[in-house]
């Protein structure tokens, strides 16, 4: 990784954003619950503060891995959202986010998912651009990043497998 020494590096904290919201009923499905969609935006926008934050930079989404939901979400439920750096690339940054659903009424807390999204820092020009190392702090921040560095090798090997030019996917191309 070549990172240009003019670029201070960050630790993983500076990174840190956590974004609340109320669930409220537009934001919900017919049964009363609220859409994947929605969370899917929320995981998005708060993944793409804590990467500007690393990098100070405009960022763009380039990789979002697999999404369960393990907990239903409701109407009501006060969604937070917790997003940090956990890994970064030349001009990428992988982003951990957490999402937690509280009843407000009852303090009762429920993890709901974890997400894994990438994006790549932007220069003036729209080019990619490099962002700062990351400062790995504690134990867990280094596990963290040792799975990070898994996760984008197999997207890495994924995307090479899936790369094909114009005419190649066409019949009798």
């Amino acid at each position: 990784m070549t990172h240009p020494e003019h670029v201070p590096a960050k630790r993983v904290s500076d990174s840190r954003v956590t974004l609340s919201q109320l669930m409220q009923p537009h934001h919900a499905s017919y049964l009363g619950f609220v859409h994947g969609g929605e969370i899917m935006r929320l995981i998005d926008e708060v993944g793409a503060l804590a990467c500007m934050r690393h990098a100070r930079r405009p960022v763009v989404t380039v990789a979002v891995d697999q999404i369960f939901f393990n907990e239903p979400i409701r109407i009501g439920d006060l969604v937070i959202l917790t997003a940090e750096v956990s890994y970064v690339g030349r001009t990428s940054m992988e982003v951990e986010v957490q999402v937690v659903a509280e009843n407000p009424l009852t303090g009762e807390r429920r993890h709901t998912n974890t997400a894994y999204l990438v994006y790549v820092a932007l220069d003036e020009h729209g080019r990619p651009t490099p962002v700062p190392r990351l400062v790995l702090e504690t134990e867990d921040q280094r596990r963290r990043f040792r799975e990070a560095e898994e996760r984008q090798r197999l997207r890495l090997q994924r995307r090479g497998q899936r790369r094909v030019t114009p005419l190649e996917g066409e019949e009798g191309g």
